[in-house]
Formats: structure tokens, sequence, C-alpha cells
């Protein structure tokens, strides 16, 4: 057997269902493997940059790793971006890439760069075939440690002359990754730790959404009747309406939940990710840390551990509601709810206008539960993570890790792959929409369907506005646009324009049936 065709074959037993990528001559053998396959579809993508965000939202949804491909040198390089935002963002992800044959590796040579050295610093583990026979556990370790908490991204670099090298060997078993649960000893000393303090205050992070803990979650917060909060990507874990749920907290500016947290005198920090905001951000004071998380705590000054659970969050959280927990009934003063409310816009009535908040404020109301919000990024998520509240956990995606503009329109490509079933909007700026609308190529002729919606201002608005404070002017961050209806419509999917909150209120009540692109020209692009 070839061993492009052994390759397969091993992704066949990982269960893979999708390769997005774009094939080079150095991957021609394993693009032919993966034609033979029944299991494995190939979507060939308009840019690998697209091809790594497909498969960081497949993974994140799909709960196993996505897979990407590319050929060597401009292939390898154009993966990189999306490579490391899903391994900032914790999403699995393995990255198949074609390399010049071995003989052409000792000397300056077309095209060839040292793959394993670009990706060392964005992947938890990456590595190149130097033995055709280890293609077997080189998968399976790739697989293994792509999935595992926390999950990120992994590289194998396949040299063209191993490609059609004839082996027989055949894929090693699946086994799951054991689950770790905290000792009763630890257990019982957190236990100890809630019982002390006055005023515990719950942050929630992406490692509960990652570990399906969301019901274990809520039960222990009820328990405990104490306020809480979640992180950009843990939106979801709490319903709207929930009257523990203090929302959002992470913002740069304006962030309206730091007061209740720093009126706390413990917080219990559940599978929470630095890399979306550092605790000197959140908590100044200092304020002692019982850490839950699947991973032990990076300690600093700002993040004083006085207790640490370690393991699998859903089964930890399980085992403290087996046990008797203290109800610490406290509601940060001054209406603090209300006024987090009022300042994210959560229960504010729409008006006439096409302002994100409305636009938001549509969406929630005509979108049934399981829908899928993609986010870009810009000044939007900002808005998104503020005022949009799904009705359930892992309904928005975005990229706040390495916070990556371009990632929603093929994220949306990776998210309806992952759930056919559920619909999926995708929200951009023009800044992002321009920057993979090729990607809308690949989705009509995937059959799929979602909505696009595009906040067409001609400019980078979260710049300007920074630059404009900073500055009193910007610079260097408008542009013009294309007419994005008549762009979607070369594409062959349908493009709209409405110019009033009612005309949009009527399209997005319709069922998605196909792809629809819909521009909302700024009304006030200042």
């Amino acid at each position: 057997m070839k061993l492009t065709d052994v390759i397969v074959e091993c992704l066949e037993n990982e269960g893979v269902e999708y390769v997005f990528g774009i094939v080079g001559t150095e991957t021609l053998d394993l693009a032919y493997s993966l034609s033979k396959s029944t299991q494995i579809q190939y979507v060939n993508v308009r840019h690998e940059q697209g091809a790594a965000f497909m498969a960081d939202v497949y993974g994140r949804l799909a709960a196993k790793a996505g897979v990407c491909l590319s050929t060597l040198g401009p292939g390898a390089a154009n993966l990189v971006t999306g490579i490391a935002s899903a391994q900032l963002d914790h999403s699995p992800l393995v990255a198949l890439i074609g390399q010049a044959g071995i003989e052409r590796h000792h000397h300056e040579s077309h095209q060839y760069i040292d793959i394993i050295k670009l990706l060392e610093p964005v992947t938890k583990w990456n590595t190149q075939i130097v033995d055709g026979q280890t293609i077997p556990t080189v998968i399976r370790k790739a697989f293994r440690l792509a999935i595992m908490e926390k999950p990120g991204s992994v590289a194998i670099t396949l040299p063209e002359n191993f490609a059609a090298d004839q082996m027989t060997k055949t894929p090693l078993p699946v086994t799951s990754l054991p689950e770790i649960i905290p000792d009763r000893e630890s257990v019982k000393e957190a236990i100890n730790l809630i019982h002390a303090c006055k005023k515990p205050f719950i942050i929630i992070g992406n490692g509960v959404i990652r570990q399906e803990a969301s019901q274990e979650l809520k039960t222990f917060i009820h328990t405990l009747q104490s306020p809480s909060a979640h992180s950009f990507m843990a939106k979801g874990a709490l319903p709207q309406n929930d009257p523990l749920n203090f929302y959002t907290f992470g913002f740069k500016e304006n962030d309206a939940v730091l007061p209740g947290i720093q009126e706390a005198d413990l917080l219990i920090v559940i599978g929470f990710d630095f890399v979306e905001q550092l605790p000197n951000a959140w908590n100044k004071n200092k304020l002692p840390v019982l850490h839950i998380d699947t991973l032990p705590a990076e300690v600093n000054e700002y993040y004083p551990v006085k207790g640490e659970l370690v393991g699998n969050i859903k089964k930890t959280l399980h085992a403290l509601n087996q046990e008797a927990l203290p109800a610490k009934s406290w509601s940060p003063t001054g209406g603090l709810q209300t006024k987090i409310r009022t300042n994210y816009q959560i229960n504010k009535q729409p008006d006439e206008s096409l302002s994100i908040e409305n636009v938001l404020k549509l969406i929630e109301e005509h979108s049934p539960e399981d829908t899928i919000l993609v986010s870009d990024v810009g000044a939007h998520k900002v808005s998104i993570a503020k005022t949009y509240q799904p009705k359930s956990p892992n309904r928005v995606i975005v990229s706040n890790g390495l916070a990556s503009m371009g990632i929603a329109i093929p994220g949306s490509i990776g998210a309806k792959l992952a759930r056919p079933n559920e619909p999926v909007i995708c929200i951009t700026g023009d800044g992002g929409a321009l920057m993979n609308f090729a990607e809308i190529e690949t989705a009509r002729r995937l059959g799929l369907s979602f909505t696009i919606i595009v906040l067409d201002d001609s400019m980078l608005k979260l710049e300007v506005r920074q630059m404009n404070k900073k500055f009193g002017e910007s610079y260097g961050v408008t542009f013009q646009n294309p007419d994005f209806v008549q762009l979607a419509q070369s594409f062959g999917v349908k493009g709209l324009r409405p110019t009033t909150i009612t005309e949009l209120d009527t399209i997005l009540k319709e069922p998605q049936k196909e792809i629809v692109l819909i521009d909302l020209v700024s009304q006030n692009p200042k």
C-alpha cells in the first residue's frame, strides 16, 4: 500500500470527515489517495488561511480535530494564521503539510523553508516524517495531542520523496483519553475555602464549554447563589434571564462587570483561559482564587491561588455538587446587574436604526435556540460580546486568543459542516470580509446555506475610535469598498441591502435555504 493511502486510512480511523486545503505538487499523491476515500470529503478552498479557519471552527463544534492541508513554502506560510488562532483559542486542529524532498533540505532550494521552525511557536507539537513506517504512530499521536486538554494545533510535514513509498503498516487503535478528577481531600479543601468566604464571585471560562459542563455549572452556581460572569468564549453558559448572570467581562474599556468582581472576597475561576485576558486586568485587588480547570494554575501576583481543583471540569463540578455546598447569597451593591444590562444594551428596545445592537436584537428574536453566530474581529465583536445573548452554550464563535480578522466567512463554512442542521449567521466587518471573501465560492460549491451580514462602513472602526481617542484624528484606517451586493451576486449568491430595520426584520424572518449576504451600509460611519 502506498504511504499516502496509509495516511488516509489513518485519518479515517480517527473519524475525519473533511480535509480543507489546497493541493500542490508535493501533495499530489495525498490528494489522489483522498479521492479514493468514501468517508472523507476533501474541500478544496481558495486560500490556505481559509482552510485553517474552517478546520478551527469545525473542530470547536464537532468536538474532534479539524484537518487542513497545504503544500510547502507559501502554502505552509498561509496556514500559519489559522493554525495560531486555533492554538490560542484551544481548538483541536491537525495540519498536514507537504515539503520538499529530503535531498533538497541541506542547501538553498526553491520554495524550501524550515516548516518545523516556522510552526514551533504556534503548535502544541509538530513534526516531520523522516521514516514512512512511523506514519500510524505519528498520526495517532497528532490527533491525541490535538484534542487533549487544553486542545490546540498539531502539524505533520511530509517530504515529497516519501509520498509514493510502499508500506504495510495499519492504523493504531483509537483509545479514549484518561479523565482526571481531583481527589476527595482537594475537594474538601475547596469546600472549606468556600465556607470561609462571604462573597464569592464565579468567573466562567471557555473550558466549561469545551468540556460540556454547563449543566453542572448551573447547579453549582444556583447552590452557591453567587453572582457569575463569563468570558467572551463562554457566552451561553448561563441563560440571559438567570438572576445570577452578570453577563460578560474581559473588555479593555467600559467593563461594567469589574465593580462586582472587585467587591468579592473569593474568585472561583472555572475553565478560564488567560489568553482571553490576563488577571491583572480584572483582579486588580489581587483577590484570592479557587482555581478549577483541566490544568494547574499559572500563578502570579494577580492570580493568588488559595485552592486548586485540577481535572475534568464536568466531573469536578459534579463532585462539588455532591458535597454540602453552602449558600452564599449576595449581590454586588448599587444595582450592578441592572447597570450592566443598560451599559451593554441587553434589555434596550430596538429603535429604527441599523446599529449593530439593533441587528443583534433582531437575531435574538428570530433565531432558533440552536443558531450559531460566527463573529469576525473588530468593533462589532465587542458589541456581540456585550449585547448578544445566545440561547445555549457554544453558540457564539469568536477568535479571542489571536483575535484574527478574516475568520468569519471560512469559519461559517466549518460551522455549517460540523452542524449541518443548525442555522449559522456570520457577522463580519468590511475589513474582515474581504480578507477571505473568495471562500463564498467554496460555500456555494458545497451547497451550504447561511446568512452573512457585512457591516459596511469603509473603515476599521475599532482602530478609528482608538486613534481618535489617542490623537484626535485617525490615519491609515479607511478605504473604499466594492458593491457588496453585486460582488455577492457575481459569486451566484443572493445579495441584499436593507435600508431600514423593518426591511432587515423581514429578511431575517425567512428560513435559510441558500447563502444570503446582507450589506448593511453604515448610516453614521464616524
